[in-house]
């Protein structure tokens, strides 16, 4: 109890009640992070696609994004120690960049979050359909594990709709149950996950030099394989994002300024040691590193091929756990994002989005909202599958540009001064490789959002110039409609709705003591 009012006191100096509940420890604040990556949902998904863009030796995009993405998860890490609040992106821009940044990063990340809940829901079409072919309730053998058949779009929608309706009724009930859900999910995936490993490495056929193969890839580009090798990063791009999610359900977690930072930087590393492992030993195991199924079914054919049936389907059984509770957890942030905004009066209707239910202890409107909305984006992949793949790349580009609202304004702040402040509290701390860290950070996030969004027709379609410049149509859309809306109803509009007592504006929050 001692705790937990001390939890709520530091809230307070935040301007913000305790409301939520506080119930989370320790490994469930991993869990958040590390289930939001899930790589036995990304790398079963996207595996096809990195080894068909650039051969075996598409796995060297794996460490390269990760010490990217790590460099970027140590400067939230220092945030989250300082900033144990829901919202986490929107609400660390906030104390260190002016209104209209923190605003454009919670917009997006908001638009991006449900974006991907729809994109990871559809996962379950690739790995269901091929544990039994019941999965399959529309279309035939030719639909199974695959989206991109009439019949294969309308049977992912079915089975995304069960999981959304799943996620959002979890969500209202309570973080609680989610909780014990995404902890079990979890730890169900880091065995499965291990014993893969295990597995391959046991039935290896061919030593470590693969991964040195291309097997031709770059012939086709005109920077060679380098061009290859950066189409093949998007792999890895799409699966090592989401590890802000920890600090996200701060404000639902025991003493968050000792537990956030950890998690935050434990579950990256966690998943990208495994995802890692996973790659080269598939890569080592398959029985024929040539067969054209690798680029077309990819992780769940090696499974099958390397382990057999047996083993194959219960591998692919702890994937589908993996896809439930990482979607789960997306809805998760989701939420909090939106709650968080609407708590300070940054959406429309903010009253009704930072209500808390008494008996649950959750933000039940925006888990009805972002479930709803997820299920209407879902309907857009029967009608124009191109869109719905456009759809899903463009969010991965919008956390990426909404993580760079965050440590761009920060390295800001190390360069002129502002940054450590002077009540720097004693929780994580980059000391004086501060900046060293923040500025390679940043370096890589702008490389990163230029090969993510290059229009390229391998990635994005070429039959429609607005398909292949998808990246900058669909960002400049959300970008211009979520500035258009900062600018009419926000500027010079901010505080806190709720019970937390008086409308403290920006500056009385940012002049607060951070601990």
């Amino acid at each position: 109890m001692a705790e937990q009012a001390t939890d709520s006191r530091e809230l307070a100096r935040f301007g913000y009640r305790q409301e939520l509940d506080r119930s989370l420890g320790r490994f469930s604040s991993f869990a958040a992070g590390f289930s939001y990556i899930s790589i036995l949902t990304g790398v079963f998904q996207l595996f096809f696609f990195g080894f068909s863009s650039g051969g075996p030796a598409f796995f060297w995009t794996w460490p390269t994004v990760l010490v990217g993405q790590l460099l970027v998860a140590l400067c939230f890490a220092e945030l989250a120690g300082q900033f144990p609040l829901a919202g986490s992106v929107y609400q660390w821009s906030k104390q260190i960049a002016r209104p209209f940044t923190s605003w454009m990063a919670g917009w997006i990340m908001l638009v991006g979050s449900v974006v991907t809940i729809a994109a990871v829901a559809v996962a379950y079409q690739v790995i269901l359909p091929q544990i039994s072919e019941k999965f399959q309730i529309v279309g035939g053998p030719s639909d199974v594990g695959v989206v991109s058949t009439p019949d294969g779009a309308k049977n992912a929608v079915i089975l995304a709709l069960g999981l959304l309706v799943f996620t959002t009724v979890v969500n209202m009930i309570g973080v609680r149950l989610m909780a014990y859900i995404n902890n079990f999910g979890v730890a169900i995936e880091l065995v499965g996950v291990t014993l893969l490993i295990v597995l391959l490495a046991v039935h290896s056929v061919r030593g470590p030099g693969i991964v040195t193969q291309t097997f031709g890839t770059g012939d086709t580009h005109p920077a060679g394989y380098l061009g290859a090798f950066l189409v093949a990063g998007l792999m890895s791009a799409y699966v090592l994002y989401g590890f802000d999610t920890a600090g996200s359900l701060a404000e639902e977690t025991h003493e968050p300024r000792r537990h956030a930072p950890p998690a935050i930087i434990r579950a990256l590393l966690a998943a990208g040691l495994a995802g890692g492992l996973v790659l080269l030993f598939a890569l080592m195991a398959v029985p024929n590193v040539h067969a054209q199924e690798i680029a077309t079914s990819g992780l769940p054919y090696i499974v099958k091929s390397t382990l057999g049936d047996g083993l194959g389907d219960a591998f692919l059984t702890c994937s589908a756990i993996a896809i439930t509770v990482c979607c789960l957890a997306c809805h998760t942030g989701g939420i909090r994002m939106m709650f968080a905004m609407g708590r300070d009066n940054r959406l429309p209707f903010g009253p009704a989005l930072a209500r808390v239910s008494e008996k649950s202890k959750t933000p039940v409107v925006p888990a009805v909202i972002i479930g709803v909305i997820g299920i209407g984006l879902l309907l857009v992949n029967i009608g124009n599958q191109r869109v719905f793949f456009v759809l899903t790349s463009v969010a991965i580009i919008l956390f990426y540009l909404a993580y760079l609202c965050v440590t761009g304004p920060l390295l800001l702040a190390r360069l002129t001064g502002r940054w450590p402040r002077p009540d720097h509290g004693p929780h994580f701390s980059l000391g004086r490789w501060g900046l060293p860290v923040n500025l390679l950070a940043v370096a890589y996030q702008v490389v990163a959002l230029v090969n993510l969004a290059w229009p390229r027709p391998d990635v994005y379609g070429g039959d429609h110039w607005y398909y292949q410049c998808g990246a900058f149509v669909f960002c400049g859309a959300f970008g211009v409609l979520g500035g258009a809306y900062y600018l009419l109803f926000q500027r010079g509009r901010a505080g806190q709705f709720g019970p937390a007592g008086g409308v403290p504006d920006e500056a009385g929050l940012a002049a607060a003591p951070k601990g």
